[in-house]
């Protein structure tokens, strides 16, 4: 007997529970994966955020106390996903929305009424304006630690719009800035809300293409070596923003840590300590951790005093030192100088952080640059007198060290040099999917 309309639509039914039942839940990474590539010419980081609809790989310069993503918007930003939030709506508030934005030209991106304002930032030429805070779809690749995974999407991802005069001083290529600093905006933040895992990255950058992690480890290089790290250290918060332009009581985005001495060989550099300390008021002072400066840039005085103890050192192992090639004050002959796996055999240099049993530890591949075939040059410039902050450590001596920002506890990790290990920060695979 042949079976009703209606049994056959309850047997389509229930067939189509059974199975949804059985679906498998949608992919929910554990973490994510970035290139990092150095350009050569500006020694600038940059990255690629793949971002819009349809899709345009975006290339940003890699800011590690960004307050957040700002892109281009005046020339060639066209995306059907394009969005821009109401004044005073949730989104405004939680990218610390300092106004509401009006505009006197036929909408478009970067560009509406009644929407909020951000201040998009380059903190390389240190010049900062308005821009319209938006959201758009980004798709980023998902790791398990070895390799890059299956491509995830997140359908709002909040950045601001910058202008075109901004990206002046920026490499050749780039479209704006990603920002990974403490902030709401962050891309660490923004990440770690959308797929709900730990608020934490990891940094591993070379003079080539190294990678950046999103999310928990492990972090594994090639040929299959997990990389720990081996010391951690409390990040500290700037209550003053060092941002180029910020609204009235913005805490500092960027990562401070607390470096409570500065030795070379063991032996102590004599410095004014509370040149190392965070000014409660004003926000001077203290030690962060940059990806816009190529070298680690010290205030003149402790510059002056570094350099001096640095000479001596290197004289007592008959180092010789000759005329200074700019940006670098201190050089030398490479004539007396061995070469191991950790770079020229050069004296050490140790940062003593919160404690002094917790030590980084600076050899020569991170400490000496190569500016001719028979001359290096410590790789450390004169900050000036009145620098904003008095110690900040540049990409040159992250090279080669994985090192990991935990937001939510509030630690700062580091592996120390790679090369020890027999592994770089070039050897992530990303040749293979996992």
């Amino acid at each position: 007997m042949a079976s009703s309309p209606f049994i056959s639509l309850l047997l389509l039914l229930i067939i189509s529970l059974s199975s949804s039942s059985f679906a498998q839940p949608s992919f929910r990474p554990k973490a994510l994966v970035l290139p990092v590539t150095k350009d050569q010419t500006t020694l600038q980081y940059t990255t690629v955020i793949n971002q819009r609809t349809p899709l345009v790989p975006a290339s940003v310069v890699f800011d590690l106390g960004g307050r957040n993503l700002w892109v281009d918007c005046d020339r060639g930003y066209v995306s059907s996903t394009y969005r821009s939030p109401r004044c005073r709506s949730a989104v405004c508030s939680r990218a610390g929305s300092d106004g509401c934005s009006q505009c006197f030209s036929p909408p478009r991106p970067g560009c509406n009424n009644n929407t909020c304002s951000g201040t998009p930032d380059n903190t390389v030429t240190r010049t900062a304006t308005s821009g319209e805070i938006a959201a758009d779809e980004v798709s980023i690749q998902s790791t398990n630690g070895s390799n890059p995974g299956r491509i995830v999407q997140i359908p709002d991802l909040v950045f601001v719009c910058g202008a075109t005069f901004l990206l002046q001083g920026l490499a050749s290529g780039t479209v704006g800035m990603a920002g990974m600093g403490r902030h709401n905006i962050g891309l660490p933040s923004q990440f770690a809300a959308a797929f709900s895992f730990n608020r934490k990255f990891a940094v591993c950058l070379t003079s080539g293409r190294g990678v950046a992690f999103f999310g928990n480890g492990p972090y594994v290089f090639l040929p299959g070596i997990p990389i720990s790290t081996v010391a951690t250290t409390p990040l500290l918060i700037n209550p003053v923003s060092t941002a180029s332009a910020f609204p009235s009581g913005e805490k500092s985005s960027e990562y401070f840590i607390g470096v409570t001495a500065i030795k070379i060989d063991e032996k102590t550099v004599p410095i004014n300590a509370t040149l190392l300390k965070i000014d409660g008021t004003t926000g001077v002072g203290g030690t962060k951790i940059s990806t816009v400066n190529p070298y680690t840039v010290l205030e003149t005085s402790i510059y002056n005093a570094f350099t001096s103890a640095y000479a001596r050192e290197a004289a007592g192992r008959n180092i010789t030192r000759v005329a200074s090639v700019a940006p670098f004050g201190a050089c030398f002959s490479t004539e007396n100088i061995g070469v191991t796996r950790l770079g020229y055999a050069v004296p050490e240099i140790q940062l003593v952080l919160h404690n002094n049993d917790v030590v980084w530890r600076i050899f020569g591949a991170n400490s000496m640059v190569s500016v001719s075939d028979d001359v290096i040059c410590l790789g450390f410039v004169n900050g000036g007198v009145n620098a904003r902050t008095s110690v900040v450590i540049g990409g040159y001596q992250l090279e080669d060290n994985l090192i990991e920002f935990d937001l939510a506890s509030n630690r700062f990790g580091f592996s120390s040099t790679l090369l020890g290990r027999r592994t770089n920060c070039a050897n992530f695979n990303f040749t293979s999917t996992a």
